[in-house]
């Protein structure tokens, strides 16, 4: 039986994973997923691509929005009821009008990271379309890279991990929160998801609606912040099409539900 077996946010893009029991599905995903961003100077986006001390990072959800700590660093607070200058943003081609968290959580963030940059918070009343080539009007998401959810199997990975351990018996395996997945799936055959059209999951049908392509953020130690070869290197042997490196699956949810780890999860096609 197929089985959810983990359910992850991050709450901060690029920042590290929180890992839940249960969450719900609102408008832009699991609830309170990527809904914090940093930005530059300009407000063009800013992740582990071009600052992998970001993965360090660690952000806490709490009744009044988010509370961030790293290594080194005294814990930072910010407030949704605080925001409240509107700053134009840009997520890859996509701009959006966020919420700017002020200037305690830019000076933390600038302080840690080495480089002036501020918080953004993705408002309820804002919108942002997924890509019409693979979603519906009204399909919308927060600072995502561009879907609402990111789903793989376990067998997956475990089937990645033989294959880079055949090649070098010394790399320790791969953990799953390299490729910051939203649902995990245990109890199908390793990239079974890569033939799914839609799931159901409770009263929920999830359209699956684009192979993930991958850039250098899982070749980097999410403990460390240090970039190595792997996956990268075993990957493009057999999950390269073009020029890009596949690995998980876009999901775009039917309506607004619940998710709990150990729910069963039907293939409808």
């Amino acid at each position: 039986m197929i089985k959810i077996s983990q359910l992850n946010i991050y709450p901060v893009k690029s920042c590290a994973q929180v890992s839940l029991a249960a969450a719900d599905v609102d408008a832009f995903g699991l609830h309170m997923d990527r809904r914090w961003m940093v930005v530059d100077e300009k407000g063009h986006f800013v992740t582990q691509r071009q600052l992998p001390r970001m993965c360090l990072i660690k952000p806490e959800l709490n009744s009044n929005g988010v509370e961030l700590s790293a290594p080194g660093m005294q814990a930072c607070k910010a407030d949704i009821s605080t925001f409240s200058k509107n700053k134009t943003v840009t997520v890859w081609m996509d701009q959006c009008q966020a919420l700017d968290c002020g200037n305690e959580a830019a000076n933390w963030l600038s302080t840690f990271l080495e480089t002036k940059c501020r918080l953004v918070y993705f408002p309820e009343n804002e919108v942002r379309q997924v890509d019409l080539n693979y979603a519906k009007k009204g399909d919308k998401t927060a600072f995502s890279d561009g879907f609402p959810f990111l789903l793989i199997s376990e067998a997956s990975l475990e089937d990645l991990n033989k294959r880079i351990q055949a090649n070098d018996n010394t790399q320790p395996a791969i953990e799953m929160r390299r490729f910051r997945p939203n649902i995990v799936v245990s109890g199908c055959d390793a990239y079974a998801e890569d033939n799914w059209k839609q799931i159901q999951i409770a009263d929920t049908l999830f359209r699956i609606v684009k192979p993930c392509s991958r850039c250098v953020i899982p070749s980097i130690d999410p403990d460390t912040a240090i970039r190595g070869s792997e996956p990268l290197q075993t990957l493009k042997a057999y999950r390269k099409t073009g020029k890009k490196i596949f690995f998980g699956q876009n999901v775009i949810a039917e309506k607004m539900t619940s998710l709990e780890v150990g729910m069963s999860v039907k293939i409808i096609e």
